[in-house]
């Protein structure tokens, strides 16, 4: 009987003034109001607040309905403010959160570096779900990745020159040393994981490194020196 009585109550509104009435609620707080709290949200919070966050911020005073029904839906909202939506995002937000990244870092992002902004950016599976793999949206975002075989040629090549300078092979540690001065090195673990990690890891790489310098008529002694 209630629920009767509810729907029959709703038949008789008028439909106009409801919209009036509504129009009226919505201009208690103008779009730019509302896309302002929704940027102070983020910023107290660290992240990009979904609708639940927002409404439980004790600064905020607009309702997250009050949002939706400015904006037609709440991600739609949060691209306006200039926040990018956590769980859908578009292709290209996608691609402008690395690019920003990349920017902040100064260099190529990780998986990593990803991990460690959780809540203020994407998920990596969400880029791996939408470009198929982490390494092909760092491509697609105009990064300069290598992978496979490609990878392993730069690392030797690397290799050589980090040799040369150092007068003998390169040690775990001296690559570490040399990558803190040049972010264009592939990282100590980067290499040392080529080799699935294994047991004389580093040793496997010291040889391919000999044996490209060997190629070029440089000598190296048993115990890793550069023989002039």
């Amino acid at each position: 009987m209630r629920s009767k009585t509810v729907f029959t109550a709703l038949e008789h509104i008028d439909q106009e003034r409801l919209a009036q009435f509504q129009a009226g609620m919505r201009k208690r707080y103008s779009d730019t109001q509302i896309l302002e709290q929704l940027r102070a949200c983020s910023q107290r919070l660290g992240k990009s607040p979904t609708m639940r966050e927002f409404e439980g911020d004790a600064e905020t005073t607009v309702h997250p309905q009050t949002v939706i029904e400015h904006f037609g839906s709440w991600n739609a909202a949060k691209r306006q403010a200039g926040l990018v939506p956590r769980r859908f995002a578009t292709r290209e937000e996608l691609l402008d959160q690395l690019r920003s990244l990349g920017e902040e870092l100064g260099r190529v992002p990780s998986a990593k570096d990803i991990e460690a902004r959780r809540g203020r950016m994407p998920s990596k599976s969400l880029y791996w779900h939408t470009f198929g793999s982490l390494t092909s949206a760092l491509r697609e975002a105009g990064f300069d990745v290598v992978v496979g075989e490609e990878r392993l040629g730069r690392a030797i090549d690397q290799g050589v020159l980090l040799a040369i300078q150092l007068g003998r092979l390169p040690k775990f540690a001296d690559w570490a040393e040399a990558r803190r001065s040049d972010i264009n090195l592939l990282t100590e673990w980067q290499v040392y994981r080529m080799f699935d990690a294994r047991r004389g890891a580093w040793s496997t790489f010291q040889f391919l490194v000999r044996e490209r310098l060997a190629a070029q008529d440089v000598d190296v002694s048993p115990d890793g020196i550069l023989v002039s």
